[in-house]
């Protein structure tokens, strides 16, 4: 974090695009007050999650959310965004994913329902100019993807991320959190990039998390529901295409997926667990990271507190990445060295702290294997 606050150049670039910071706060009070309003009326359309299950909470929750998050991101972004055809491209999908999402958490959608509707929402900013035609790798340089291969790419690489947030929607807060810290994340490394209105969509992502967690925290007073981890998801993963795959930055790459890492861990330790045990995909179950958590014992507020830290150690090690000059001009310099080696060291000891924890301390437990091998069974 001190690289970060010495950087001269993201103080530069802040500084001459103050339009972050007021998005953000804009972003914010527009959620904090609307979000009351939603969930009134979600309960008088009866659009609430009733306990039991795998819910954890006692009593019906509101779960329309999405809608309060939508104007929260559409408000500040029609104030303060450059509206060019990848902005207007990216407000479009973000009105298409919220509008499936809303239309699932109403009455419910069939898995390939759902699936077209997170393609077509996809494809619009596609269609806007936005897809991988080129990245950057350490070493490799940068690489050149043509568009029939980056079109397609880009749709998969949205919906995967549109599910990965929805798959992660399953405690108090865990998901608005962990968009926050990934909002605000490529923010501050778009915004060292120049690429303004990245960091804007970004910051506002950021704000609207933020503001909805008064709300959603736990206990929540109502849920984002698929229509609010859509437009997350998707918001997300189109500014981590516009914004950061594909600039010249050496370790473009490894931005989103170090954000991004404990969704993608989660989603593909659950797709294993499904194939391992012959279940369709898209089964409910507890295989998520934060079921094992309560599984071993964690409370709701402890286990998301600590998903957010992981969370929050891997954005660190991004951030150290994008502003720490460990290694310039063919050349290392020690200190700077030391200091990324730090924060990637975190992250890795902190990846493998949450092992150990889900992992081997339940080996050691057959209350909990049993528990685990009940609710497979069930």
């Amino acid at each position: 974090m001190l690289a970060l606050v010495s950087h001269p150049s993201f103080w530069d670039e802040l500084s001459d695009h103050t339009a972050v910071i007021w998005a953000a706060l804009l972003a914010l009070v527009v959620v904090v007050m609307l979000t009351p309003a939603v969930g009134g009326m979600a309960r008088l359309l009866g659009v609430v999650d009733k306990p039991g299950g795998r819910r954890h909470h006692g009593r019906p929750i509101p779960r329309l959310g999405g809608l309060a998050l939508f104007l929260g991101v559409i408000v500040p972004a029609l104030a303060f965004l450059k509206l060019n055809s990848e902005a207007r491209g990216i407000l479009l999908g973000v009105a298409v994913a919220t509008t499936v999402g809303a239309i699932d958490d109403f009455r419910g959608l069939r898995p390939l329902e759902k699936l077209v509707g997170q393609i077509a929402a996809a494809a619009i900013p596609v269609g806007f100019g936005i897809w991988i035609d080129h990245f950057t790798l350490p070493v490799v340089g940068v690489h050149s993807i043509s568009g029939w291969v980056g079109k397609p790419l880009t749709v998969l690489w949205i919906v995967a991320i549109m599910n990965m947030v929805n798959f992660l929607d399953g405690l108090d807060g865990l998901a608005a959190g962990v968009c926050a810290i990934a909002g605000g994340t490529f923010s501050v490394i778009a915004l060292s990039l120049q690429q303004t209105n990245a960091a804007i969509v970004s910051a506002v992502v950021l704000g609207a998390c933020v503001g909805f967690l008064r709300h959603n925290f736990y206990p929540a007073r109502i849920f984002m529901g698929d229509s609010g981890a859509m437009l997350l998801g998707f918001v997300l993963a189109t500014v981590a295409v516009q914004g950061l795959l594909k600039t010249a930055a050496t370790v473009a790459l490894a931005f989103p997926l170090l954000v991004l890492a404990v969704p993608i861990l989660d989603t593909g330790f659950v797709i294993a667990k499904r194939l391992k045990y012959r279940r369709p995909i898209t089964s409910a179950d507890r295989e998520h990271l934060h079921y094992r958590f309560l599984n071993i014992g964690f409370s709701v507020r402890r286990a998301t507190l600590t998903i957010w830290l992981w969370c929050a150690s891997l954005a660190a090690a991004a951030l150290g990445t994008r502003f720490i000059p460990f290694h310039q001009h063919g050349h290392w310099h020690l200190w700077s060295t030391v200091g990324e080696s730090v924060l990637g060291a975190i992250a890795v000891g902190m990846s493998v702290y949450l092992v150990y924890l889900l992992e081997i301390v339940k080996l050691g437990n057959p209350r909990i294997r049993r528990r685990e091998n009940e609710q497979r069974a069930a």
